[in-house]
């Protein structure tokens, strides 16, 4: 809930909607991942309309947060990025979090860190079979 709480109070200070801060998550995931996203995989993992996704990139691209490429092999094809402006937002808010977060993982031997990131992936995990189940129901 914390967590949650921290991205909305950036979201509300660069004027943000929600489901704007859930997209630049779902884009930034994705490319941490190396797997960069297209609008419609953004739409489904948020559950929006084309419109609406569309709506969404459209604000974020014009914040400067996003960009949209097209791809070499397929220029029909689109991938979102996090925009070097957005990221550099994202570092200034969340830099000093990262910091205190870093400082407290540091008092937990790795063992104990292990431990905690196999139960907390578990419980996510779980959460988010839930989640698709009452969807897809």
């Amino acid at each position: 809930m914390e967590a949650r709480l921290v991205t909305h109070a950036f979201a509300e200070l660069h004027g943000l909607h929600a489901t704007d801060l859930h997209a630049l998550i779902e884009i930034m995931d994705s490319e941490g991942r190396g797997e960069p996203i297209t609008p419609g995989r953004l739409g489904e993992a948020l559950g929006l309309s084309s419109g609406a996704t569309t709506a969404v990139v459209d604000r974020l691209e014009r914040l400067g947060h996003i960009r949209r490429e097209r791809t070499a092999g397929d220029r029909r094809r689109v991938h979102l990025h996090y925009d070097e402006g957005g990221m550099e937002l994202a570092r200034e808010f969340f830099g000093p979090l990262h910091e205190r977060i870093y400082r407290v993982v540091g008092e937990f031997t790795e063992e104990e860190v292990a431990v905690a990131h196999r139960f907390l992936t578990a419980v996510t995990d779980a959460a988010a079979d839930h989640r698709r189940a009452v969807r897809d129901s």
